[in-house]
């Protein structure tokens, strides 16, 4: 594989809103010059078999994860086929992260949805795939992965000083970066938990732009009761499964106050983790569906100044998915993709499966 490569990145995250697809062209290492980018939402009767799976594995569901598998494949496979005959340049590689449908770091296990070999022979493309496994045999969380792309972003940007890179998913996590210097972690629930109350009381999949959230008053004494968890207080590196939270209820609250209340919690779970870095940022970009809901940002804006990622230059919709094109340069090239500082791993540790095409 030569050095710089053309990779189509792919990210299904755990808001289970869909595929994002972003093609970059790459060293794995500082340049990453964008060349496209794409999105195909899940319809929802996928998501809801998503759901339906969350949490489970061949162990206890064979049948259950086993249809899922394919269908997540089968999509990936056409989002990928669309998006391809209409971009310019053909890649050399495509870096698959599938559909994670639990995480469980403590028992170093993680399981993502998503046939490498049958997307690599369907497209005619070498895939990496199966990114996390391999860092957890090393000791570590399986969880963050993207934190050396987010140094290459901040460095080549030129950004000086300690500077965040906040991802709000469903589960949220940040990078905080010195120099050469990069410590991350899970932070808590960003919009999972959101998602899920609105899908329960309304049927709808999110609170768009936070608009629910921002007309509620949140309950504090309860936000605060669940910040007294000992995750919270942990030093980084650590990560969570999507549903690590859902004991976090807001049942009898109207619709509002409940999005409220679990929009502060989402900010000042951030908060409580930018506390155990070595210094707070002086620049904190977002990423992520969540830096559009309007609650989430506003609590995060009144304790310290936040940029969008997009005002920075970078995509904010598809960063996760550029971020696993980045890694897939350095797994064929065999570079870390994660170190100590970042997930735990014993030492930097490369990753990733490689599925040849049979074309």
């Amino acid at each position: 594989m030569a050095k710089v490569a053309t990779v189509l990145g792919l990210m299904s995250g755990t808001s289970m809103d869909g595929i994002d697809m972003a093609l970059l062209r790459t060293d794995g290492d500082l340049f990453a010059d964008r060349l496209d980018a794409g999105f195909v939402p899940y319809p929802e009767d996928v998501r809801a078999q998503l759901r339906a799976v969350l949490g489970k594995s061949a162990d206890n569901a064979a049948g259950q994860v086993a249809a899922a598998a394919k269908i997540v494949t089968e999509l990936h496979i056409k989002a990928c086929l669309d998006f391809l005959a209409k971009t310019p340049e053909k890649p050399d590689l495509v870096g698959f992260h599938g559909q994670t449908i639990f995480h469980d770091p403590a028992n170093a296990r993680t399981w993502q949805l998503g046939d490498g070999q049958a997307l690599a022979d369907a497209l005619g493309i070498d895939v990496v795939y199966d990114f996390r496994k391999n860092d957890m045999a090393a000791g570590g969380q399986g969880a963050p992965l993207l934190p050396l792309y987010h140094r290459a972003l901040i460095q080549k940007a030129g950004i000086q000083g300690p500077a965040c890179i906040l991802n709000l998913g469903g589960v949220g996590n940040i990078t905080w970066v010195d120099g050469d210097n990069v410590i991350a972690c899970d932070t808590g629930p960003a919009n999972a938990l959101i998602d899920d109350w609105m899908l329960a009381q309304t049927g709808l999949p999110m609170d768009t732009d936070g608009a629910k959230a921002f007309a509620g008053t949140p309950d504090m004494a309860r936000v605060n009761e669940w910040l007294a968890h000992p995750f919270f207080k942990q030093p980084a590196p650590k990560s969570l499964d999507r549903n690590a939270f859902a004991h976090c209820k807001v049942d009898g609250m109207s619709l509002a106050d409940g999005a409220a209340t679990l929009a502060a919690f989402t900010a000042d779970s951030v908060l409580a983790a930018l506390k155990l870095m070595p210094a707070m940022p002086q620049t904190l970009a977002v990423a992520g569906g969540g830096r559009h809901n309007r609650a989430i940002m506003a609590r995060l804006n009144a304790a310290l100044r936040t940029v969008a990622a997009d005002t920075l230059g970078w995509p904010g919709d598809t960063m996760e998915a550029e971020g696993f094109a980045y890694l897939a340069q350095r797994s064929v090239l065999g570079l870390p993709l994660s170190l100590p500082t970042t997930t735990g791993c014993k030492l930097p540790t490369t990753g990733g499966k490689l599925a040849k095409t049979s074309r």
